[in-house]
């Protein structure tokens, strides 16, 4: 009895340390997403986007996804999304004043659907999402690189 008792003690202890671990792998997207989601919007480049677009939103979510909408005058709208399961690697072009951050996927991963448009409603794929930054050191390039990839794994381990 004293053998079961140390034994069923090892369990519930292993079990419980697996939920804990669950829920900082969770808090650790959580993290990821906030700063990144932060940088991108801080840098972002409104004057380099163009003059027909008059409004956009970028978001990164904690469950994985990238989400970038473009709001022309004209009434049409352009959407792309990826899941950072999908990440690849990203390119920056362009100097520390202004340029554009590829990310690219694995294969044609983003999803690009198009609202409203002349040519009708478009859905698509493509391999990358391109974004227009500004004032972007290569510290930061560097920082938010890595923080794709840590998100790209925790979320691959899920």
């Amino acid at each position: 009895m004293k053998k079961f008792t140390i034994n069923l003690k090892s369990v519930v202890l292993a079990c419980s340390g697996l939920v804990l671990c669950a829920f900082c792998a969770s808090n650790l997207i959580d993290e990821e997403a906030l700063y990144v989601q932060k940088k991108l919007t801080d840098h972002y480049d409104i004057s380099h986007q163009g003059a027909d677009v008059k409004q956009y939103e970028l978001y990164v979510t904690n469950n994985g996804f990238c989400r970038y909408k473009r709001h022309f005058n004209n009434g049409k709208i352009e959407y792309f999304s990826f899941n950072f399961s999908k990440f690849k690697d990203l390119d920056y072009y362009g100097t520390v004043k202004n340029g554009r951050l590829f990310m690219r996927t694995s294969g044609e991963d983003v999803i690009v659907q198009t609202y409203n448009d002349k040519k009708g409603d478009i859905d698509s794929m493509a391999s990358f999402l391109s974004i227009p930054l500004k004032d972007m050191e290569p510290e930061d390039l560097a920082e938010v690189s890595a923080r794709f990839h840590r998100m790209n794994v925790q979320l691959a381990a899920r």
